[in-house]
């Protein structure tokens, strides 16, 4: 019998494993999904792959078959090889609130739930905001990957049910289901590498609480995640996005950018990746509850989350040459070679000129001041 909380939940929550049959009945007949098979799996029919779809019992296949392999070869094709810290000082058994800065649509959450699987652990269950549910069996595909959707876009008193909802659902998930979230630091991602946390994130999170602001976070055992990508495919893009607002403050991206910045999330070079786990935010939250001020509170509780972030993220050849050259002297030069260096250089390069059509002195700039900008966040914690 499903119970009045679960019935809350239901345009929000990810699909559960007696509705995955339905739900691979509905996509073999969308073609745009056929279309996305061919794309992803060029040497197999997609009516191959949809039979072994038919053939799967429960989320967790299709999570380990389907989208851990294809994201492992996506690692193995784009990185240089993607490394962690810190989760072999948290618990498989417990449920935590991974909250992390955030670079890649797809890729972001994807990476963290390979890493978690191959270390004992289960995987998290991911937050998504409806904008990118570009169509139906996009909302489908999802949802099978343990995907809950953040709705957007809506009028105020809808917003504030939504939200209430949404806070609802994550400490239910939290909890009661004892099952990890992964949620991003800020509604989008973060375009010029300034990675903050959004309070407007931490007022959602706090609407399911019943005790002090303080304790109601505790409850949740957030745990800052720092995610370091040496090359962000998307620079150019996001770049370009930068230049298009200046021309233009009314400017909105389409449906079709959405899709072109997931596709070259996938398939563009990376390089190498590093995940940083910290600890749950526990103890180190008791200083805030002196704050008089709840917006205080929230401030202070944002700038916690962002140090950890920040002092754990892991600098890469290209943070430090960004900065010498922005600032017209080799503070870093001991940080990296001359042929660092010129790599660098010739990507920076070569990303100004797939920006068609941009100012590319305006994308040249952006771009170093996108990779500066973490080297910039931890140089004011003094760890640089």
């Amino acid at each position: 019998m499903v119970n009045d909380q679960q019935l809350d939940f239901e345009s929000i929550r990810p699909y559960e494993d007696h509705e995955i049959q339905t739900v691979f009945n509905r996509l073999k007949n969308e073609q745009s999904f056929l279309t996305l098979l061919g794309f992803l799996y060029p040497h197999l029919p997609p009516t191959h792959f949809m039979d072994k779809l038919m053939h799967m019992t429960s989320i967790q296949q299709f999570q380990k078959e389907v989208i851990s392999a294809y994201v492992k070869e996506v690692i193995n094709g784009t990185t240089k090889g993607v490394t962690l810290e810190g989760l072999d000082k948290l618990d498989p058994a417990a449920s935590y609130l991974f909250i992390s800065n955030h670079r890649d649509i797809v890729l972001d959450p994807a990476i963290l739930n390979v890493l978690l699987v191959e270390n004992g652990f289960n995987t998290t269950e991911i937050a998504i905001g409806d904008n990118l549910l570009i169509f139906p069996w996009i909302t489908d595909l999802v949802k099978l990957n343990r995907t809950f959707i953040v709705k957007r876009n809506l009028p105020v008193k809808q917003m504030m049910e939504s939200s209430r909802m949404l806070s609802s659902y994550i400490r239910y998930t939290l909890n009661s289901k004892n099952h990890s979230i992964w949620i991003a630091q800020r509604e989008g991602r973060s375009k010029d590498g300034n990675d903050r946390t959004q309070v407007s994130l931490l007022k959602m999170l706090n609407i399911s609480g019943e005790n002090a602001l303080i304790d109601n976070f505790k409850a949740l055992r957030i745990v800052p995640v720092s995610i370091s990508y040496e090359y962000d495919p998307c620079d150019y893009l996001k770049a370009l996005e930068f230049q298009q607002k200046r021309d233009n403050p009314n400017y909105q991206k389409t449906k079709d950018d959405d899709l072109r910045h997931m596709g070259t999330g996938l398939r563009g070079r990376k390089g190498r990746v590093h995940f940083s786990f910290g600890q749950p935010l526990i103890d180190e939250l008791d200083p805030i509850s002196a704050l008089t001020v709840k917006n205080d509170q929230y401030t202070a509780l944002a700038e916690v989350i962002d140090k950890h972030v920040h002092k754990n993220y892991h600098l890469w050849p290209g943070n430090y040459i960004a900065w010498d050259i922005l600032n017209g002297f080799d503070e870093y030069r001991t940080h990296y070679s001359e042929a660092e260096k010129n790599v660098f250089l010739e990507y920076i390069n070569d990303h100004v000129n797939r920006a068609r059509g941009g100012d590319k002195e305006f994308i040249y700039q952006t771009l170093l001041e996108m990779y500066a900008n973490p080297l910039v966040n931890k140089r004011s914690y003094s760890m640089v």
